[in-house]
């Protein structure tokens, strides 16, 4: 499936998700440890953070928001626009800084009125996306070391999507959103909606990668040691085509982190943007059992294997969504409530701010959220296509 509905998780989450580079690429994002300038923001930060201290840039009734909060998500922002080779303009960074903030006080707002009920939905829904994200990275070691990048650990990123998804439990049920099976049907058969419930083709390979640049600083080996890897790359090519199991040499000489654990058998999709198009060109014109030629990417010399091929598929509502144990209905029910629910929460979220008197104490921030909420007010209204 596509857009939204692949991985339905809710905003905040997807804020802190938000220096998580795609790994599902495997081979393309083999090399892509934490960024040497991700470790630093990091670092700075702690650094600003011990000279300036950690002020409350937010509070209202029963709560506080400090700098750091809000420092840490932001983190994740910047360090994703990095990971993609893009800065945020600096007269971008207080109106996102804005809107974070706006969204970390609903979710305070909200847990105030969670129940025993919404805290249980809250950890149900966190385990199952933390799995799905386990399986996505491949290993815990791996996804330790990507929320080392955004100074979180593995069990602080539990309690925020554990967070964010008690306070939707609490938005839904103050506004007493459902879904109908008939509904979660409609869309599903809708012809507009074909595109979201699209399997793509996919392979399994088996891989072996060579890196030519540092996996911490991301920059490029010097010259000999790129050599001296070519040579170690077809030599590995020369033996395979010889005859010697794939399997061991990949287990003895891959440098690939994300698929070691896994036997270094990696699945790929076709389309996804983060696979260099040469590894995906090769990938999917191998038959099975095929090896390729040497595969030159920007993180180093691939050989590859196909061990099977999927072809794409229109996903049935009883199946279930790749990655998870949850079914495409079900997936689909989530999604629609999420529109229902974000179309009437602005009008109660905002009863919920004057009646906790919310006050936003940092200058620059308070000001960027008055010239939100104009700009929001003064927005033309929306009518419905006919």
């Amino acid at each position: 499936m596509k857009k939204q509905i692949k991985l339905i998780f809710p905003a905040a989450f997807a804020v802190a998700l938000f220096a998580l580079p795609r790994v599902q690429a495997a081979s393309a994002n083999a090399a892509t440890n934490v960024p040497a300038s991700t470790a630093t923001n990091v670092d700075s930060q702690a650094a600003m953070t011990a000279l300036f201290g950690d002020p409350v840039i937010a509070k209202g009734n029963g709560f506080e928001i400090k700098r750091s909060e809000l420092d840490q998500v932001m983190m994740g922002v910047k360090s994703t626009a990095a990971a993609r080779g893009q800065t945020i303009p600096p007269g971008q960074l207080t109106q996102i800084e804005s809107q974070l903030l706006d969204r970390l006080i609903q979710d305070q707002l909200l847990l105030q009125k969670a129940t025993d009920a919404d805290r249980t939905n809250g950890v149900q829904k966190a385990s199952l996306q933390m799995n799905m994200l386990l399986e996505r990275f491949g290993s815990q070691e791996v996804l330790e070391r990507q929320m080392k990048a955004v100074g979180l650990t593995v069990a602080e990123l539990r309690a925020k999507i554990i967070q964010e998804n008690t306070a939707q439990a609490v938005k839904i049920r103050e506004l007493n959103v459902t879904v109908t099976d008939a509904e979660t049907k409609q869309y599903y058969d809708d012809t507009n909606h074909l595109a979201d419930f699209e399997q793509p083709e996919t392979v399994h390979v088996r891989h072996i990668l060579s890196l030519t640049m540092d996996p911490v600083t991301r920059a490029p080996l010097p010259a000999d040691q790129q050599q001296a890897k070519r040579k170690q790359i077809d030599d590995l090519l020369k033996r395979i085509r010889g005859g010697a199991d794939f399997a061991a040499l990949a287990k003895q000489y891959s440098e690939d982190p994300v698929s070691k654990d896994n036997n270094n058998e990696i699945t790929l999709a076709r389309g996804n943007p983060g696979i260099p198009p040469e590894i995906e060109a090769a990938a999917f014109s191998l038959t099975n059992n095929q090896v390729s030629d040497v595969i030159t990417s920007a993180y180093g010399y691939h050989i590859i294997k196909l061990l099977d091929k999927t072809p794409a598929k229109k996903l049935a509502l009883t199946d279930k969504v790749p990655l998870s144990d949850v079914t495409i209905a079900s997936r689909v029910k989530d999604f629609l409530t999420q529109q229902k629910t974000e179309k009437l929460a602005p009008a109660y979220l905002e009863k919920l701010r004057k009646a906790a008197d919310v006050q936003i104490l940092d200058a620059d921030l308070k000001a960027a959220a008055a010239a939100a909420a104009a700009a929001a007010a003064n927005a033309p209204v929306a009518t419905p296509e006919k």
